[in-house]
């Protein structure tokens, strides 16, 4: 699969929804597309990571025929061959909803087996009460930086607007920005996301940080690349001793979109933001 191939996802397409179980349903797409664009290596990436996924639409029936419902979260490793296309996922999830399951954990597994039969490696699946405390929404840790004097002029993401700032500062800060902004690559719909730069080494600039951050705002790709591409942007800015890229993005029928790529082993997302 190529980018022209994007054309023909379920995405842009006039889709029937199927209400009875169909894994089939679920269209993988190759990570290594977009990754060879920024002379990315698959046995060779410069990160860790994982895409965060939640779905706030999943319902099935129980063996009496009783609607149930629950909040799903869905862990992607970022060294999965395959990530799906976001439309195929939300069909599948809807494919669910006129199925009989013994219990939740059935359903867990079904989606466990699936998902990871179709990402190419596995995926972790946790089915929450839509009471549950772990949803509840958190500000972001560190300093907004959207409130900074500067002037914009350009809307592709452009790597020279990333500077260090004067002198021989080192730092460990955690940056963030509701302003990202990226569009589908099939149907061109604006994605919005909230995107946080943690980090350990010489400081960055914030002014050209923000306008960096601004400057996807016309680009055509998917989440999961946009941050890869900030994450290496930035890794070639400096030799950071720790650098953390995460993006949350606004949910989108149903389903929210959260990639995380860093240079340190733990994986830890920050908790869910007020546009989810």
């Amino acid at each position: 699969m190529n980018r022209e191939d994007w054309q023909n996802l379920p995405l842009g397409q006039e889709t029937r929804y199927e209400s009875s179980y169909n894994p089939s349903l679920l269209h993988p797409i190759p990570r290594s597309v977009s990754r060879a664009q920024l002379g990315l290596e698959e046995d060779a990436l410069p990160f860790s990571g994982a895409d965060e996924w939640w779905g706030f639409e999943l319902s099935w029936l129980n063996p009496k025929g009783v609607p149930q419902v629950a909040v799903a979260r869905f862990r992607f490793a970022a060294s999965s061959p395959f990530m799906i296309e976001s439309k195929s996922f939300k069909l599948y999830l809807n494919s669910f909803n006129q199925s009989q399951f013994g219990t939740a954990d059935d359903v867990r597994a079904v989606l466990e087996k699936d998902l990871s039969a179709a990402a190419g490696s596995d995926v972790a699946v946790t089915l929450y009460d839509v009471e549950d405390a772990a949803l509840d929404v958190h500000k972001p840790v560190g300093t907004c930086i959207d409130q900074l004097d500067i002037q914009v002029q350009t809307y592709q993401p452009d790597a020279e607007l990333l500077k260090l700032r004067e002198g021989n500062d080192v730092v460990e800060e955690v940056l963030y920005s509701h302003l990202l902004r990226s569009n589908c690559p099939v149907t061109g719909q604006p994605d919005w996301a909230t995107v946080s730069i943690d980090y350990r080494g010489p400081a960055l600039e914030r002014q050209g940080l923000l306008a960096y951050i601004i400057s996807f705002r016309e680009h055509q790709d998917f989440h999961e690349h946009c941050v890869e591409r900030m994450y290496c942007d930035l890794q070639k800015l400096a030799d950071f001793e720790k650098l953390t890229v995460c993006a949350r993005y606004t949910r989108r029928g149903g389903l929210d979109i959260n990639p995380l790529r860093t240079s340190a082993g733990e994986i830890e997302f920050p908790g869910r933001f007020a546009r989810q």
